[in-house]
């Protein structure tokens, strides 16, 4: 799982960024829409549900909201119908991206994510044509300042909850499961005391690929024009950013 630090770097940023738009909670309704209209509206029974609702808490999204996106997806109330889509492609100097939407209109949507891609250097590609590059994982991470464990006791901690990988940098604990067990882990995680600034179910990439300065501007403004549509719910790259790079730049 080395180097996958790379990828949150950015992660973390855009993250930050994104909590500051309004959109965000349109976005997360949505995730919970589908989610319980996939699997039904009891969280004990709906793990994916139980995610997005944790996901949407942690992000102070309001109770009556995640409440109104379950009962329009279990038919309590009406609402639009949305349908999930991934759109694969490459950005600036080759970088492998995915693109998950929740959409009411597939055309419009799709126009939308290829005139992103054409206008900053990139390329819409076939389904499939990136996806090889990414793995499927659980992502939990522990602010080092709000936590007393040192490394080893918290990799002890990590494995023992069943996660499968753990990385440490300077600020933070990034632990890895397997999807099927990510719940589990969060839980008997928090259960020790442990909170987490990020928690999700994710795609994580194998390889990476690096660019230089322009490039990896070029590649931010994808990523941004991306997730300033409202359809989009997750941009998913292999963005390898050197860290004085990104400090410019964001």
């Amino acid at each position: 799982m080395a180097g996958h630090s790379k990828w949150s770097n950015i992660k973390h940023r855009k993250g930050a960024q994104d909590k500051k738009r309004g959109k965000l909670f349109m976005k997360l309704a949505r995730e919970i829409y589908m989610a319980a209209r996939e699997g039904g509206g009891d969280q004990d029974m709906n793990p994916p549900l139980r995610q997005a609702v944790d996901k949407a808490r942690s992000n102070n999204m309001p109770n009556d909201n995640i409440d109104r996106a379950i009962k329009k997806a279990t038919g309590d109330l009406d609402g639009v119908n949305y349908e999930e889509f991934t759109y694969e492609g490459y950005g600036p100097g080759g970088v492998a991206v995915m693109v998950k939407v929740l959409t009411d209109n597939k055309n419009r949507t799709a126009a939308d994510v290829r005139h992103a891609f054409n206008k900053n250097d990139g390329n819409l590609g076939e389904n499939g044509c990136v996806a090889f590059l990414f793995n499927r994982k659980g992502y939990l991470v522990i602010d080092r300042t709000e936590s007393d464990a040192d490394e080893e006791e918290m990799l002890l901690e990590a494995i023992e909850a069943g996660a499968e990988d753990m990385e440490t940098t300077d600020s933070h604990f990034e632990i890895y499961t397997e999807p099927e067990s990510f719940t589990d882990v969060k839980k008997t995680l928090e259960d020790d005391g442990y909170t987490f600034t990020t928690n999700e179910v994710t795609m994580i990439p194998e390889t990476y690929t690096p660019l230089d300065e322009d490039g990896v501007e070029k590649m931010l403004k994808l990523i941004d024009m991306l997730e300033d549509n409202d359809d989009v719910s997750e941009v998913y790259h292999n963005l390898d950013a050197d860290e004085e790079v990104l400090e410019k730049l964001t």
